[in-house]
């Protein structure tokens, strides 16, 4: 099937798409036999081509299919996506994981192990990801490594959001939404030519929703306002029949309120015969554990938890066609996110923590490559180089009275945490599929990879010199009071040497470090296609995660050092086929990942005890299975669902901190926030109802597992099983112009945890939301 073909094939579709995806056609109620399912075009491997072509893993959804689900964000994705798991961490920075391989950090400027794209367009770190899911045309998860294509940070897999481009037709459209919580969310787009050669789309989409957490000491407090703004300009460009531009100017403002946590029980880090400090244990200790009700949560009165955030990106693709087989791509992108953001999360109206992130980040990307066909499309390669730099600044604020906020008799209530670096990256990629036979295709990439990280950090004086003065004592002492006295100033670092020498006890005056890595990230494979209608796969890939520096209250300079580069080698197998006249699409696939050197923030030993830092597990494995449905058994009904096991395991011995402080060897023990069953289902029935007007009714149904929230098999931090329903019924025209939806989001209100963390002096949780429910208009023109 020729390039021009591919794009051509409409995309449509009213239902979630779970391991594979395809355009439903308009429900006839007068023909009850199966209807054929259409085809959806993917860009997986960075060239357009049906969904049952490819030998990936692969959940795909419509535009269409995401709005009807709910799903606004990357988070949301849990709804559609087996495998797939999303937790805040506990200062609020996303995390996503995808088959367990995931990378939990409280830092911002962090490499995530699942990318993200829009448009093949990176947003190289989590937070940047709000706005991505804006008037989309579809999205695709890709699982397992995708380095060599998408590179580095993608050990778990990757995001790819394709963007609604201009129409050569003018168009318009919008959405309008009103929920629970006096929720207002509005939506609109316009699209049409400029010129012969130009056409443009603008998207616009805002937010808002009064608080819906409730705090438990002060019932007529509320909190968890949203405040969202996001808009996106494209400008498609094709000055003759050969060269195409793709302008992209996106952005958004976030001025919600961070969510709170709930009290489970008093933690305190340090006791009272160890000299820990029993200013709050009283207070605390006094609080009552949250009930099991979503709503309920407690933060500090009078404090301000709104965030300021904002992101804006700018992206320019060329594509010129070298020959009528061969194209020459250029994708460039300016990106650049700060971020204000007060978090209280330890669930108590006490301030035992209130935690602030200012991060700032500034990231440019180039990609340049050259792809064709050869042999009547027998052959089809590509080569290509990326170049990434990235500057970012982190920096966490903490304001706390604690167990442990003080040196003997000297007090401290604020620190400052920094994490600066500057990032460049370089690599060089090929690949190659080349059918052996009509029928079976050899498929292999590669890429090299070389990244330096230079780092500036320490833990940081507030600026009212009650840190520094404590730490000046701590230094004094552990030199022996020896000349010259230490006396640090206000705002200064205090990170201390390592402390088992009077040299090594002077602070410095910065903590500065480098890391070098490359890397070699590659892809084997041979699929079998005997018909149109039938894949057989099998896949090995080897796939990197850049290593890291963590944002921790150093105390000393070995709580900066960086964790090396992590490594998946996955093998798979998987098929995908479609019967029953192709009114079913039926894949599957099992999996084995060998695990090496598996990041996450752990404990580093010192003469101070063990302190945070990042830490590599040596090996780990992981071992699964999943299967997706796509069904029209009958026009107008259609199923799709999908169900994922995973079995992670730590498998070498390694030996740290639970999150109450104990010291635990942690193998044998399954990853966090991994539950071993996800699975879910959507239905849907549309019929006409009049000769101009269809009605439709259905419904989303997800399970997981329970998983934990940490190593150490502390019961604390269980996050059990859960099951949420969703619910939808409406009208629309027969043109599609129109549409009126009523909707339930967890319907039957049911209350589970995304997240328990430890947070100074106690074990707090996080939820998940409350029942919602509301109306959506929707018109195109």
């Amino acid at each position: 099937m020729k390039k021009a073909e591919l794009m051509s094939i409409l995309l449509t579709g009213s239902s979630i798409v779970s391991s594979a995806a395809y355009g439903q056609e308009a429900a006839s109620s007068s023909n009850s036999a199966p209807a054929e399912l259409g085809d959806i075009i993917v860009t997986a491997q960075k060239r357009s081509e049906r969904l049952n072509d490819v030998p990936l893993s692969i959940t795909a959804a419509t535009g269409d299919q995401l709005a009807k689900a709910g799903v606004n964000n990357p988070a949301d994705l849990e709804k559609i996506v087996p495998g797939f798991s999303y937790q805040p961490s506990t200062y609020g920075t996303p995390v996503f994981t995808i088959r367990g391989i995931g990378f939990f950090d409280t830092a911002v400027a962090v490499a995530p192990a699942v990318s993200v794209y829009v448009d093949q367009v990176p947003l190289p770190f989590l937070a940047m990801t709000p706005g991505a899911s804006l008037d989309v045309e579809r999205v695709e998860a890709l699982k397992g490594p995708q380095g060599t294509l998408f590179g580095q940070n993608a050990t778990g897999g990757a995001i790819n959001y394709i963007a609604a481009k201009p129409t050569r037709d003018p168009k318009m459209g919008f959405d309008l939404t009103y929920g629970r919580f006096s929720q207002i969310d509005g939506q609109a787009y316009v699209s049409g030519p400029i010129s012969s050669t130009l056409t443009g789309r603008i998207a616009v989409r805002h937010e808002y929703r009064d608080g819906w957490q409730v705090s438990q000491s002060r019932p007529g407090d509320r909190l968890g306002k949203r405040d969202f703004t996001a808009g996106r300009v494209l400008l498609d460009w094709k000055p003759s029949d050969t060269l195409r531009f793709e302008f992209n100017a996106n952005g958004w403002i976030d001025k919600s309120d961070t969510q709170a946590a709930q009290y489970v029980s008093y933690s305190p880090n340090k006791l009272p015969a160890d000299g820990g400090y029993t200013d709050q244990q009283a207070a605390i200790s006094a609080n009552v554990p949250a009930p099991d009700n979503d709503r309920a949560a407690d933060w500090d009165p009078n404090t301000n938890l709104r965030r300021d955030d904002n992101f804006y990106q700018f992206s320019l693709r060329g594509d010129l066609d070298l020959a009528e087989d061969i194209t020459l791509t250029s994708i460039s992108a300016y990106s650049h996110f700060k971020q204000s953001a007060p978090t209280d999360s330890d669930g108590v109206p006490q301030n035992n923590l209130l935690y602030t992130i200012d991060a700032e980040i500034d990231s440019f990307s180039q990609e340049l490559r050259v792809a064709g066909e050869a042999g009547e499309g027998r052959v089809k390669w590509m080569v290509g180089g990326n170049y990434g730099h990235n500057s970012t600044k982190d920096d966490q604020t903490g304001q706390f009275t604690s167990s442990n906020n003080g040196v003997g008799p000297f007090r401290y209530n604020d620190f400052v945490n920094s994490n600066h670096q500057k990032i460049e990256s370089k690599a060089v990629f090929a690949s190659l599929d080349y059918g052996l036979t009509d029928t079976l295709t050899a498929q292999g990439s590669i890429r090299y990879n070389k990244e330096t990280r230079d780092f500036t950090g320490c833990l940081y004086d507030a600026g009212d010199g009650a840190l520094a003065n404590a730490f000046s004592f701590l230094s004094n002492v552990l030199r022996g009071f020896t000349p010259p006295t230490v006396a640090l100033a206000p705002g200064s670092c205090v990170t201390l040497g390592d402390g088992t020498t009077s040299a090594l006890a002077i602070p410095v005056p910065i903590v500065k470090e480098t890391l070098k890595e490359d890397n070699v990230s590659w892809r084997a494979g041979l699929n079998w296609k005997p018909d149109r209608d039938t894949l057989i796969y099998v896949n090995v890939t080897k796939g990197y995660k850049a290593g890291s520096f963590p944002t921790v209250p150093g105390i000393t300079p070995v709580q900066f050092d960086p964790t090396p580069q992590e490594s998946v080698l996955a093998y798979e197998a998987g098929f995908k086929l479609s019967l029953f006249d192709r009114s079913m699409q039926l894949t599957g696939a099992a999996f084995y990942y060998d695990y090496k050197d598996k990041q996450i923030l752990g404990y580093i030993p010192s003469a101070f005890g063990n302190l945070p830092g990042l830490v590599n597990i040596p090996k780990s494995s992981v071992r699964g299975a999943e299967i997706g449905i796509n069904w029209r058994p009958v026009a107008g009904f259609t199923f799709n669902g999908g169900a994922t096991y995973i079995k992670s395991r730590v498998d070498s011995s390694f030996a740290t901190n639970d999150p109450l402080g104990a010291v635990v060897d942690v193998k044998g023990e399954a990853f966090p926030s991994t539950p071993k069953f996800q699975v879910s289902g959507d239905a849907e029935y549309a019929f006409a109802l009049t000769g101009s007007v269809d009605a439709f009714f259905g419904g989303n149904a997800r399970y997981r597992s329970k998983t934990t929230a940490a190593f150490g098999r502390v019961s604390a931090f269980d996050i059990p099983g859960y099951a949420i329903v969703d619910l939808r019924a409406g009208i629309e025209s027969a043109d599609k112009n129109w549409r009126a939806q009523i909707w339930g989001r967890n319907v039957f209100d049911k209350f589970h945890l995304i997240h328990v963390s430890r947070v100074i002096d106690t074990v707090a949780r996080t939820t998940g939301m409350p029942a919602t429910y509301g109306i959506t208009l929707s018109y195109r023109y």
